[in-house]
């Protein structure tokens, strides 16, 4: 029983970046629906879609949700005039808050890998408007620093 529990734990973690960061963008999309805490959802959509999430998916989701005002704030301070936070859809936001978090708070991970990869899950999961719009935001955010 051990050995499979750790053999599990290896497993979650030897998968690419992208699909960590996609997991991560799927806890971040599901928390908007949810009152339930990051652990709760990764137990949930582990046993969902009998898959482990990686430790760094819940670290990073984490981190969104306890940074959320600060990161809300970056994204709000750098939207085009008239525009809201209330008005973006909630796969761009869940996928603009990850790029964000990554950005401000993870010295390991370049700004502009944080932006292609937030790209590239919008391409995947949002309407071509959205893509360009987040590669825009996200860009103006990543001037700033």
């Amino acid at each position: 029983m051990c050995e499979e529990i750790k053999s599990t734990n290896e497993n979650r973690n030897h998968i690419s970046r992208y699909k960590m960061r996609e997991q991560a963008f799927f806890l971040c999309f599901e928390s908007l629906f949810s009152d339930s805490d990051i652990d709760e959802l990764a137990d949930n959509a582990g046993d969902a879609r009998d898959e482990f999430l990686s430790d760094y998916a819940i670290s990073c989701a984490k981190g969104v949700m306890e940074l959320r005002d600060t990161i809300d704030e970056k994204i709000s301070s750098n939207l085009k005039s008239g525009w809201k936070i209330t008005r973006i859809s909630k796969v761009s936001l869940a996928i603009m808050r990850l790029a964000v978090y990554e950005m401000l708070y993870l010295d390991d991970i370049p700004v502009s890998v944080s932006i292609n990869e937030a790209v590239e899950l919008s391409k995947k999961y949002t309407v071509q408007d959205d893509t360009s719009f987040i590669n825009g935001v996200l860009g103006a955010i990543a001037k700033e620093l």
